[in-house]
């Protein structure tokens, strides 16, 4: 099997806008927990399953591609992308403890990918939003899977949250200083939304979408928005988004469950937008 990834066209790595910390790390595993039954739904939904050969692009520390490992089981393969080897590093033993061995690492970008052996279905979730050109990874990608197979991706909605969280001041201050440094920095907010006219465009069918939105008050749950400022902190300041209203950001995650509790409601994590297509056979119109 070859695999190949190159950088970007003009030569320069794009910076993930989150970091590779070990606090981001540890956030990433509290979002995929929270995440882990909606997109194991929508990835069975969209037909993938026992002894499949799935490529994951974007794995991080390898949640995704260990949900998908159990699903499509020992006679399955899941092939896991990812550049930064300190996440790799974090994924491989929490795999080995998972008792996974079905799914292997390959370190490099997602600009321009090849092999050998064709997938049965390409996943990932919230990478195409910080990527510069996601039409054309998506388009490669979709070179990738057999006729006949599926591409699914989830990516986020800013909207509906940013919606839900004008009744509370303090979280909506969070969720706006947060949508301001993904926007300034170059990443899309709404890429769930695109993923519709995106698939059609690189020759799939319109896809399947829907929207689902995780919902909570505990701590853990508000940690994962929380943590995401301290993660995108210096790129906050980079990009000239203040983050002085938010006050002592070490005490933020205490302050915003106060307000939370005072206002006996739930919030939001980030809303998944979820589209699937199966890509035309060769004898199809």
């Amino acid at each position: 099997m070859v695999i190949s990834f190159t950088k970007s066209t003009n030569g320069a790595r794009t910076p993930y806008a989150l970091g590779y910390t070990d606090a981001e790390h540890e956030r990433l595993i509290r979002q995929a927990a929270i995440n882990a039954p909606i997109t194991e739904r929508f990835f069975r939904e969209a037909g993938i399953g026992p002894g499949q050969r799935v490529l994951d692009i974007g794995s991080g520390v390898g949640d995704v591609a260990m949900l998908v490992a159990r699903i499509v089981g020992p006679s399955g393969e899941v092939v896991a992308v990812e550049r930064d080897a300190s996440s790799i590093a974090r994924a491989k033993p929490r795999l080995a403890e998972a008792g996974l061995n079905n799914v292997s690492f390959t370190q490099t970008d997602v600009n321009q990918i090849g092999s050998d052996k064709p997938f049965d279905a390409a996943v990932g979730r919230f990478i195409l939003m910080f990527l510069p050109d996601p039409v054309s990874v998506l388009r490669r990608v979709s070179g990738l899977v057999r006729a006949g197979g599926v591409l699914a991706f989830q990516e986020p909605s800013w909207m509906p949250m940013l919606a839900l969280g004008d009744r509370l001041p303090l979280w909506s201050c969070v969720l706006r200083c947060i949508h301001q440094t993904l926007l300034r920095s170059g990443a899309n907010p709404e890429m769930g939304l695109a993923l519709y006219p995106i698939f059609q465009e690189i020759g799939l069918p319109a896809p399947n979408v829907h929207l689902e939105i995780p919902l909570g008050s505990n701590m853990d749950f508000l940690r994962v928005i929380a943590d995401l400022v301290w993660s995108l902190r210096p790129l906050a300041e980079q990009h000239g988004v203040s983050l002085e209203e938010l006050g002592n950001l070490d005490t933020l995650c205490d302050r915003i469950a106060a307000e939370i509790t005072a206002a006996n409601t739930v919030v939001s994590v980030v809303p998944l937008l979820g589209a699937w297509s199966r890509k035309p056979n060769s004898g199809d119109a």
